[in-house]
C-alpha cells in the first residue's frame, strides 16, 4: 500500500529511508516515552509544513524578545514600529506568539501579516490576541527544537530584542547555525531602543571576550548587526539583499546567487581582498539556477567553512558595490518552494 502511494514521488528514496529508520527504531524501542517523542516530532514537522505551505511566497522576519515586556516599555512600541515597517517593506512577521515583545510585533504587523509559532509551556506562553484569531497563522509546537527548526527554516531575517534566557537561547541558536553553515546566510539584527545599551554590553561581555580568548574568529562579530530604531533595522535587512539574493552550498563550494551581475573586471580585486576567505581556487563569475529554476548571475567559490563571518563581510562588500539594484526585493525564502510556485 505504501509503495503504491509513493510510486512516482520525486523523493521516493528519501521516504523509503525514513520508513526504514522508523522500522529500525521499532525493533529496539518498546517504551511509551520514546514513541511519544517520535510521534510528537513527526507531528510538529507535518503540521508546520502544512501551515507554512500557503505562505512560502512571502518574505518573513522572525522577531525574538521577552514575553515579560510590558506595554508601556519602549521595547513594546519599538516592536510594533519594526513590524509595521517590515510589512510595508514586503515582509510577514513571525514571533513565538506570546506576550511582551512578541505581542507588540504581531500587533504592528496585523493579523494578515502575522505568524505565531507557539510552544507548550507551563506559564508565559498563551497566544496573544493578534495571532490567536488569525486562521492558519498560529502553529502549536510540542517541542522547542522543532519550533526553532521552523523559525530559521522559514526566516529571511532575524531581529532580536532585549529578553531573558529564552531570547538569548534563540539568539545563540541562530548564531550557532549560521556560524556552522547549517542555515544559509541571513541578516541578524540586534535591536534595542535609542540609548538602551543592552546589546552593546552583551556584545562586549560575550562576543568580544570569546574573540579575545580565541574561542570564535574575530570576524564572527559581523554575523550580527546592531540597530537603535525600527527604520535602521529594516534598512539593514533590505541592504543585505540589495545585490545578494541567496546561497546554495555544495560539498566543496558555495554559489552566491545575485540580483545583479558582478562585472568580470572586478574579480581580480575581489580575489585580492578576500583571498583569506578561499579554501583554494578563486572567486569565479557565472550563472546558476535558484530553486524556482530562474537563471541568476552568481559568484562561485570554495571557501573556508570556518570563516562564515568573513563570508558575511564578503556579502556586505558585494551589497556596497555600485551595481544596479533589483526593481523589487525578491523572496529568498522561495529556495524551499517547488519549481511551479510563483516567483
Amino acid at each position: 500500500m505504501l509503495g503504491e502511494q509513493i510510486q512516482g514521488h520525486p523523493q521516493r528514496r528519501l521516504i523509503e529511508k525514513a520508513v526504514v529508520s522508523l522500522l529500525e527504531v521499532a525493533r529496539q524501542e518498546r517504551d511509551l516515552p520514546e514513541w511519544r517523542l517520535i510521534s510528537g516530532c513527526l507531528a510538529d514537522i507535518s503540521e508546520a509544513l502544512e501551515e507554512f505551505r500557503p505562505h512560502r511566497a512571502v518574505r518573513k522576519i522572525s522577531v525574538f524578545g521577552s514575553a515579560r515586556t510590558r506595554r508601556e516599555d519602549p521595547c513594546y512600541r519599538l516592536a510594533e514600529d519594526l513590524a509595521s515597517l517590515a510589512v510595508r517593506a514586503g515582509f510577514d512577521v513571525m514571533t513565538g506568539a506570546g506576550g511582551g515583545v512578541m505581542e507588540g510585533a504581531n500587533s504592528g504587523a496585523g493579523c494578515d501579516h502575522s505568524i505565531g509559532l507557539n510552544v507548550d509551556l507551563p506559564f508565559e506562553q498563551h497566544p496573544n490576541p493578534y495571532v490567536s484569531g488569525c486562521g492558519g497563522r498560529l502553529l502549536f509546537f510540542r517541542y522547542f527544537f522543532t519550533r526553532k527548526l521552523f523559525f530559521l527554516r522559514e526566516s529571511d531575517a532575524v531581529v532580536v530584542m532585549p529578553g531573558g534566557f529564552g531570547t538569548l537561547d534563540e539568539l545563540l541558536e541562530c548564531l550557532t547555525l549560521i556560524q556552522t553553515g547549517r542555515t544559509p546566510p541571513i541578516p541578524l539584527v540586534l535591536l534595542a531602543p535609542q540609548g538602551d545599551d543592552f546589546w552593546t554590553v552583551w556584545r562586549h561581555n560575550v562576543q568580544h571576550e570569546l574573540a579575545r580568548r580565541g574561542l570564535i574568529s574575530p570576524e564572527d562579530g559581523d554575523l550580527v548587526q546592531e540597530a537603535s530604531c525600527a527604520t535602521e533595522a529594516v534598512e539593514r535587512i533590505s541592504r543585505f539583499y540589495r545585490v545578494f539574493h541567496s546561497a546554495q552550498q555544495g560539498e566543496d563550494r558555495i554559489e552566491l546567487l545575485l540580483n545583479s551581475p558582478v562585472p568580470r573586471a572586478l574579480l581580480p580585486d575581489l580575489n585580492r581582498r578576500f583571498i583569506d576567505l578561499l579554501d583554494n581556487g578563486a572567486i569565479q563569475a557565472g550563472e546558476g539556477c535558484d530553486h524556482n529554476g530562474i537563471l541568476r548571475p552568481s559568484l562561485r567559490l570554495r571557501f573556508d567553512k570556518r570563516r562564515v563571518g568573513r563570508l558575511y563581510q564578503f556579502i556586505d562588500h558585494l551589497n556596497g558595490l555600485d551595481l544596479p539594484q533589483a526593481p523589487a526585493l525578491e523572496q529568498p525564502g522561495l529556495r524551499f518552494a517547488s519549481p511551479s510556485s510563483p516567483a
